[in-house]
């Protein structure tokens, strides 16, 4: 009998994966299912990114590269920090992996000791406490209100910090929330962190691209430059360009982090293929015109999911600012009645409800660390999102109160 690792026992599959693996054996048994639970552009890859990959292969580089990545993409992308996010680095404090979750797992694997905890304001991508999990850290949970814009509060931050604590993570725009930090709300926390050398902070901006109604993006790092040298600024191409499967990530940081990142990377998956790290290099150097076509497309979607669920009574949703997601609150419809007479009792029971009653994947707020939500993926098109909130709101209108009498 093969015996799996302990570790492993505390940590559970991909939540989004889980919930598109639902919709899928749902869909199976002939059901017309509408699934929102996976997070990913439904556009193409532009053109001249699949042209390069190609050319790239045709002229032979098919071999090993650095661990790091390429000399020609770490420029690209030290070049890209420098534009984009006024954040000076070179390109040998830049490193190139698997996806930005590779990223994220190398920077964990390279820092963390067992019991070193890792804060994380909820809601959160799903990785993350998992990951940390997984190498052996302690997830701390920081609650972020709705009413505070998914937002971390610098007394909630403060009141968390132990000598134990090892890293900060900070997403935005933000998955699942679509919350956008200002330059503003990042200062706020900067005072807190002076005061405990010990925190490294790792800033996702992954979504950096998507953001709406003419707000600016801004780099943790930028914005607090004096935390800059304990800071791992961490980005890729996958949302931006329509990449999720070509597996490119990329980070900037102290230069002692980044070998040791590179270290692991070295021992592990080597490098990322080098035809790929040809396509990132096309992706960011080349035309940018996707980039605003997309996000007016996301922004479009927003607003059409945002209208929806307001008329929908029962379930609440702050406007997404950025990325493409809807966090929907649900704590109305807890200890509702479905017509076959089974109680809501939490938001995992909710997002079952409606994938057997109205066909429509979801994925609990659980997940992410702050009930009750649950969080719908907007990157498909008008007509699909129309059709799915029209389901959820048949949905929700066929539930007795809670409270109601049998």
């Amino acid at each position: 009998m093969i015996r799996i690792a302990g570790r492993l026992s505390a940590v559970k599959p991909s939540a989004s994966m889980a919930a598109s693996q639902a919709a899928r054996a749902l869909a199976a048994t002939g059901a017309e299912v509408i699934d929102l639970g996976l997070g990913e552009p439904d556009f193409a890859t532009p053109a001249h990114v699949v042209e390069a990959a190609q050319a790239a292969a045709r002229r032979g580089e098919t071999r090993y590269t650095a661990a790091a990545g390429t000399p020609e993409l770490r420029a690209a992308v030290a070049a890209k920090f420098a534009r984009e996010n006024r954040l000076a680095t070179d390109p040998e404090r830049v490193t190139v992996a698997n996806g930005a979750k590779q990223i994220i797992f190398n920077a964990l694997l390279a820092t963390l000791d067992p019991g070193d905890e890792v804060l994380l304001p909820a809601p959160w991508f799903v990785s993350y406490p998992e990951m940390t999990k997984l190498l052996g850290g302690v997830p701390v949970p920081l609650p972020c209100r709705a009413e505070d814009g998914f937002r971390l509060r610098p007394e909630v931050l403060a009141a968390a910090i132990t000598p134990r604590s090892r890293w900060l993570f900070l997403n935005s725009p933000g998955n699942p929330s679509g919350a956008v930090w200002s330059a503003e709300d990042f200062r706020a926390l900067a005072p807190v962190l002076e005061r405990h050398p010990q925190v490294m902070i790792l800033s996702d901006e992954i979504y950096e691209h998507i953001v709406f109604d003419g707000r600016p993006f801004a780099s943790f790092a930028a914005a607090c430059p004096e935390l800059a040298d304990r800071t791992l600024t961490v980005n890729g191409v996958a949302k931006a360009y329509a990449m999720t499967g070509w597996r490119v990530g990329y980070a900037t940081g102290p230069a002692d982090l980044i070998r040791a990142m590179n270290t692991v990377q070295s021992q592990s998956c080597t490098s990322v293929a080098a035809p790929m790290q040809a396509a990132a290099l096309a992706a960011l150097t080349g035309p940018q015109d996707c980039i605003a076509t997309f996000r007016a497309a996301y922004q479009r979607r927003r607003d059409l999911v945002a209208e929806g669920i307001a008329r929908i009574p029962g379930l609440t949703l702050v406007p997404p600012e950025g990325a493409f997601y809807a966090y929907i609150g649900c704590a109305a419809l807890i200890g509702a009645r479905t017509p076959a007479g089974e109680t809501l009792a939490d938001d995992a029971a909710v997002v079952r409800h409606l994938l057997q009653a109205a066909h429509v994947s979801a994925v609990p707020g659980a997940a992410y660390g702050l009930s009750p939500f649950f969080r719908i993926s907007t990157a498909t098109s008008d007509a699909v999102l129309a059709e799915a909130i029209a389901r959820i709101g048949r949905c929700v209108a066929a539930l007795a109160p809670a409270g109601a009498a049998a």
